[in-house]
């Protein structure tokens, strides 16, 4: 079995092995596939804009004619040099056409195939996995230590250091897609040049959405019962530009979002995978916060927290002028309700 393990990936980007000339990179990342395909181009070929160099086969058009990858795996560069096939796989299978390269590889010519999302038993996984020519490259979405190299390798790039509570805003504004991430970092550290490191402040201005964040904040606060932090959240929170109705509804729809994981939970599933299959998933910097919440309240205790908020949702329309104070005497009592055990 060549299945590369996710943890191995950038060994294997950074030095890929001659053994293995044909490279599948998939996986839902769509950022982090085209970031490493283009660094296995880059280590493939001495000049990637080169067509004699390097040859680009759309997978959809491959699929129409696959003896086409074996005839540009073994045909000779006209100037000499490194020479590289690179395959963007499309809606149509191609596995018969890399079977074919599989079976006659070239020691010359590296085949580079780019995919999105494959399950295990896809034909063009299942395939490269089994090859021993063959690797099979996942790219799944950046964890908490992935993020935070990246971060760290962002910053020593621009001679920046940055401060841990932007550190720490910064992680959980990022992650899903590596290319995103990147650039995120990248236009931080350029608005930051000249200082000696960036604040929460920076984090704030260019790559938050401060107001999600700020809802975010309020919302755990008064999920997992901490009574001490709400009035602060809820003060970040209109600070940030957000109305009082709309911290409610932000509450109303985490309420709802609870209710659907501890349904989950009490079905069979582990905390951990309720806030995974969450939609959208529990972002990785909100679950200590989350799984307080799931594990003070019961589903029906939700369901009342629902009928509280709605009403005083209610309530802050017929007085507007009171909506503000309304709002946060009802998120204080829901933060109180949290902290008891029944």
């Amino acid at each position: 079995m060549t299945a590369i393990k996710a943890s191995d990936v950038d060994r294997f980007i950074a030095k890929p092995n001659p053994a293995q000339p044909i490279v599948l990179v998939f996986g839902p990342d769509i950022g982090l596939v085209r970031e490493r395909v283009d660094a296995l181009v880059r280590a493939s070929v001495d000049d990637p804009n080169d067509p004699f160099a390097l040859a680009r086969i759309e997978g959809d058009e491959l699929a129409s004619n696959p003896a086409r990858l074996v005839e540009e795996t073994h045909t000779i560069p006209l100037f000499g040099g490194r020479r590289a096939v690179l395959v963007k796989a499309g809606a149509r299978n191609i596995a018969s056409a890399v079977e074919t390269v599989i079976a006659a590889p070239s020691s010359e010519c590296r085949v580079i195939i780019e995919a999105g999302n494959l399950n295990k038993s896809a034909p063009l996984r299942a395939l490269c996995e089994k090859a021993k020519v063959a690797a099979a490259l996942p790219c799944y979405a950046d964890n908490e230590r992935a993020l935070a190299q990246l971060i760290d390798d962002e910053m020593h790039a621009a001679n920046l250091a940055i401060t841990p509570d932007a550190r720490s805003a910064l992680l959980g504004l990022l992650g899903g897609d590596r290319l995103a991430s990147r650039n995120e970092i990248r236009k931080l550290a350029l608005y930051s040049q000249g200082q000696k490191s960036i604040e929460l402040a920076d984090v704030m201005a260019v790559v938050a959405d401060a107001s999600q964040m700020a809802l975010d904040g309020v919302t755990d606060a008064v999920f997992a019962g901490k009574t001490g932090e709400v009035d602060s959240e809820f003060g970040k929170a209109r600070a940030s530009g957000s109305s009082p109705a709309a911290i409610v509804s932000a509450a109303i729809r985490q309420v709802a979002n609870l209710h659907k994981m501890k349904l989950a939970i009490e079905s069979g599933d582990s905390i951990e995978f309720a806030m995974k299959r969450a939609a959208p998933p529990v972002h990785f910097t909100r679950e200590r916060g989350v799984s307080e919440a799931l594990r003070a309240w019961s589903p029906a205790r939700l369901l009342r927290a629902m009928d509280q908020l709605a009403e005083a949702s209610l309530e802050m329309r017929r007085n507007a002028p009171l909506a503000e104070a309304i709002a946060q005497r009802t998120l204080l009592s829901l933060a109180a309700n949290a902290r008891k055990k029944a």
